[in-house]
């Protein structure tokens, strides 16, 4: 269109037409919409898993973390084919606080998995907004060694809030990498708290990191994670570091002989090593070698896992109970109307939810 400026009656005074918009849609979107990913039948999604093919294996992950029912159909179905598969891994969890270099630490550890023949899945959960749920995801960021390597999977996973769901859904993930042949699994937790419970009823080997020189070596980490723990590394052994790790080292060591013998009948070990500059990390390796052998040779391997299917089978039962409880419409309405009279003090919230539950029941 001309510009009314450049009329005659504007002497001296010239406007450009300056520069064609682009199209409000983005004209690679049609391409893009024929290239989108393909749509298999449960079956071919475990003949794909099974040959490795790691883009197929990621659309899987995707289904079983999915919230649409017609996923989970598809995922509950890929797993059940998949598991006569599974169990022949090795499933290391790794917690820490948080700063203790446990991404840092699986780099180093992964790349010596790799340089030993095996094949490598990191499940990591990944720490949500609770305002936003959203996520960084940057696992692949801080293992950046790690992930450009073709023998290894790294699949973060974020928490939402909802740990337990993510834990589940990291132990059915677990079910489809070792289908896909990946023999060594790394499962890294958000940090110290409540989900290591759950990332432990699914690992073979517990591996807690720590740090020296923050203080009291022992403030901060609860009995519970210790008594999990099978072997506790303390991080960044190096420098004028060294000395302060061989004490925090000396403080694990004198902790754990008050702490009864674990069921495994195997004695935490305590070790330093560098994740960053990669010293120690053999050391560490052999100790989870060990720990394996002795724990298959004393047949604790075989009931452990035993006993962390009939976990998750109990977990499973309750979070569907759970969902079951909040999706029902006529409980939908009564908690509206219990919340209220709990919010006006005219009913205990005790009184309130035994009276819910009560109407649950008697109508199913």
């Amino acid at each position: 269109m001309e510009h009314i400026e450049n009329s005659g009656k504007y002497a001296g005074l010239s406007v450009n037409k300056g520069v064609s918009q682009p199209p409000s849609v983005n004209p690679y979107l049609a391409a893009r919409m024929k290239c989108r990913r393909q749509e298999y039948s449960a079956a071919e999604y475990v003949e794909q898993i099974r040959k490795g093919n790691i883009t197929v294996l990621s659309q899987a992950v995707t289904l079983i973390e999915s919230q649409l029912a017609e996923h989970q159909s598809v995922a509950q179905e890929v797993i059940a084919k998949c598991l006569p598969y599974a169990g022949k891994s090795v499933r290391i969890g790794i917690t820490g606080v948080p700063g203790s270099g446990k991404s840092t630490s699986i780099d180093a550890f992964g790349l010596h998995v790799l340089q030993r023949g095996g094949k490598l899945a990191v499940l990591a959960i990944d720490p949500s907004s609770e305002r936003s749920k959203g996520s960084i995801l940057g696992d692949k960021t801080r293992m950046e060694r790690l992930s450009q390597q073709k023998e290894a999977f790294i699949r973060p996973s974020p928490s939402a809030g909802s740990l337990g769901g993510v834990a589940r859904k990291t132990r059915e993930t677990i079910i489809l990498c070792e289908a896909a042949g990946f023999d060594t699994i790394f499962v890294e937790t958000v940090g110290v708290g409540q989900s290591e419970t759950a990332v432990h009823s699914m690992v073979d080997f517990f591996l807690l990191i720590q740090l020296a020189g923050t203080g009291d070596e022992l403030q901060g980490i609860k009995r519970g994670i210790m008594e999990m723990a099978d072997g506790i590394v303390i991080n960044k052994a190096d420098g004028n570091n060294i000395e302060k790790a061989k004490l925090a080292q000396a403080h694990f060591r004198n902790a754990l002989h008050l702490f009864p013998m674990p069921p495994s009948g195997w004695q935490p070990q305590v070790l330093t090593y560098s994740g960053y500059y990669e010293i120690g990390i053999g050391e560490v390796w052999k100790m989870i070698d060990d720990y394996i052998a002795f724990v298959k040779k004393n047949g604790y391997f075989d009931r452990k896992r035993v006993e962390q299917s009939k976990y998750w089978m109990s977990e499973t039962i309750d979070e569907q109970l759970r969902a079951h409880f909040y999706r029902n419409p006529h409980i939908a309405r009564l908690l509206a109307e219990k919340e209220e009279l709990v919010l006006r003090s005219e009913q205990s919230p005790f009184l309130a939810a035994q009276e819910i539950l009560d109407s649950y029941f008697e109508n199913k």
